[in-house]
This record gives structure tokens, C-alpha cells and sequence, in this order.
């Protein structure tokens, strides 16, 4: 399996979601750099089974214990290791999933890919659950981040029907995205939060899952970081943000709107601002052009699917037997993934962003 992304910022995963103990490796962080604990923890509660009726109702600490690379809650250069334990798992709900695989989940995939050796019980290497070193990796970059002025952070955009109010892609702010990152259910519209809840409990009623979408921004971001061609900025953030599971589509700026638009209404005219800056009028680009970064603030969306184990009977097939078969799924999943997604992919966006600001050695 390969786990491992980045160059100047390598981050490797392992662990599965039923093991002793997931974890992370951290690599090519500077040293000296003083690691803000409270925001770590603060992440790793938003993404936290167990705390919201959204979610699974499996129950875990999400205390990371770091191994290397920091003394003193300093960064030593060296690199960082960190493993958080597991300790609510009911494995024996996983056991008919070997010869039952789940539509739309990784069990037959793997299956293949693996000779059956693969770790079926939640979902193995493949679960959500190795979001929670991603987060810790993550948080601890966004820390970097933030001492060079950049921040970043995200709302749910999408559950189901419902949609919160988008940002405003010229004028979002770091306060506003700080207010966000603090919450565990982050909204621009709170209006919308019961309308949402109403979507996730329907289905959940209903032995179902719901998808929807995230948005996602960074400010403070200096023009001339990224590259043409295969190592743009949008190629690497779409590389890690890829790697949070239920992800199925990451767009940029207007993203798939610009097919129904003309150029003279997609192109964002450019003026100096009174500190004779350049800026835009407008963002679609998401303050990406060429591959690099123009200044503007960098604006993502991420499609997350429902979450594939359901209670309702689905149709599948029985390895063992060759025969179709119906498969009932018991056992924690969350009826909507989007709220603790939300924080994964934020850690994600930050641990891809100080990666690209390290290449071109703004860090």
C-alpha cells in the first residue's frame, strides 16, 4: 500500500481502524517551530466519533501520544511521529463483510487487490478513522501556517437539500475562517443547521446515508507559489484532499460553472488596490492561475458521498458461495460524514499548502 504524500512536507499513514493504534509520520517540518497543542486538540474533538447525533456513535479519546521529533513542545527537525489509540472497537460486526462486500465501500476492491488478506473489520486502512492522525498532522501545519499569515478553514456547503450561504470569494477574511474552525457543525448561515440536522435524521430514520459538500478557503496565500502542468496547486491540493475517504469531486474557484460561462464574464479583470497591490475584481479562478498562486484567496469544493454502510438491505454478492446475495450492515456508521470530514479536510488543505510554501521556500 502507499500511504505516504508530499515532498518538502512528507506525511506517511498507517494503522487501521480496528488495530492496537493508528498514527501518522510528519516529515521536513522546521525546527523550532513551538507546536500549538490547543489547536491540535481542538481539531481532533471536531473530528471525534461520539459527539454528535450526526455521527457514529462509536466513542474514542483522539489523545495523540508523539513519539519523535518534538522535546519540550518544540519541533526538533526530526521527524515527527505520532499514534492515537484505539479503543472502542466491535470487530465482530465486520465479520460477514468478507464474503459480503459492501456496494460502494472498498471490500471488494480490496479484496481483489489484496488476495483477501486485507483488514475488512471498519473498514481497515480504508476507514475514516485515519482522518484522526491526518488531522493532528494537519493542525500542527496550520500552526506554521498561520506564523507566515496564512489561514485557512471551511463550512459545510451542501448536506442533502440544503445549502449554506457560500463565501464571498474576493472578501472572505482569516477572522471568519478562524470563527469556522472553531465549531463542530460550521455554517455561515446558522439558520441552516436545523434544516440540515432535519436531512441526516430523515435518513438516518430511514436506515440511510446523505452526502454533500464542503467549501473550503485559504488567505494570505503570496502570489508565485505553485507550478505548470503536473505540480499546480490545484494538482497537489486535489492529490491529498483525494485521500480523505468519501471525497469524489475537489474543484477550484467557479470549478464546473465555467462551461456555461463566456470569458468576458469568467476572466477576473485585475487592478492595483491603494497599496499598489495587485488584486482581482473577481475569484473565479480560486486564486489559482497557471498553476500558481495569484494572491487572490484560494477557494476549494469537496463532494463527499453518503457514507456507504447502510442499515437498509442492499444487494451484493457472496465471495465465498458465488452466489447474489442481500446484505444487512449492523454495527456505528455515520448517516452523514460531512460534519467530521470537515476538519479532516482542512488538515489536509494545510499539510498540502505548507508543503507547496516550502518548495518554493516562502517557509
Amino acid at each position: 500500500m502507499k500511504s505516504s504524500i508530499g515532498s518538502k512536507v512528507r506525511l506517511t499513514v498507517f494503522g487501521e481502524s480496528h488495530g492496537a493504534a493508528i498514527g501518522c509520520v510528519l516529515e521536513g517540518l522546521p525546527a523550532g517551530h513551538k507546536i500549538d497543542f490547543d489547536l491540535v486538540f481542538e481539531q481532533l474533538s471536531r473530528r471525534s466519533p461520539g459527539k454528535d447525533p450526526t455521527a457514529t456513535a462509536r466513542r474514542e479519546e483522539d489523545m495523540p501520544e508523539i513519539l519523535s521529533g518534538v522535546l519540550n513542545g518544540v519541533t526538533t527537525g526530526a521527524p515527527i511521529a505520532l499514534i492515537i489509540r484505539n479503543t472502542d472497537t466491535v470487530s465482530k460486526n465486520y465479520d460477514n463483510l468478507k464474503a459480503q462486500p459492501r456496494p460502494n465501500h472498498s471490500d471488494y476492491s480490496a479484496f481483489v487487490k489484496y488476495n483477501g488478506y486485507n483488514d475488512q473489520r471498519g473498514g481497515g486502512h480504508f476507514s475514516a478513522r485515519l482522518t484522526a492522525p491526518i488531522v493532528a498532522a494537519g493542525s500542527i501545519c496550520r500552526s506554521i501556517l498561520k506564523e507566515k499569515g496564512i489561514t485557512l478553514g471551511g463550512h459545510i456547503l451542501q448536506i442533502g437539500s440544503v445549502f449554506d450561504s457560500p463565501f464571498d470569494p474576493v472578501n472572505v477574511s482569516a477572522r471568519e475562517l478562524e470563527n469556522l474552525s472553531k465549531k463542530l457543525f460550521a455554517l455561515n448561515d446558522p439558520s441552516k443547521e436545523e434544516l440540515m440536522r432535519k436531512e441526516i435524521d430523515t435518513a438516518k430514520r430511514q436506515l440511510d446515508s446523505v452526502g454533500g459538500l464542503v467549501e473550503l478557503a485559504a488567505v494570505g496565500v503570496p502570489a508565485g507559489i505553485g507550478n505548470p502542468m503536473f505540480f499546480g496547486v490545484e494538482n497537489v491540493l486535489a492529490n491529498i484532499l483525494y485521500g480523505i475517504p468519501a471525497v469524489k469531486g475537489v474543484s477550484f474557484g467557479a470549478g464546473f460553472d465555467f462551461s456555461g460561462l463566456n470569458g468576458s464574464t469568467a476572466n477576473d479583470e485585475m487592478y492595483f488596490d491603494s497599496q499598489g497591490a495587485v488584486k482581482c475584481k473577481t475569484n473565479n479562478c480560486g486564486g489559482i492561475t497557471g498553476g500558481i498562486t495569484n494572491g487572490m484567496p484560494i477557494t476549494v469544493k469537496v463532494a463527499l458521498k453518503p457514507t456507504p454502510s447502510i442499515a437498509k438491505p442492499q444487494n451484493t454478492v457472496n465471495l465465498k458461495t458465488g452466489e447474489n446475495s442481500v446484505l444487512e450492515i449492523s454495527g456505528r456508521h455515520d448517516p452523514c460524514i460531512v460534519p467530521r470530514a470537515l476538519p479532516a479536510l482542512e488538515a489536509a488543505l494545510a499539510v498540502g499548502l505548507l508543503d507547496l510554501a516550502m518548495e518554493d521556500k516562502f517557509i
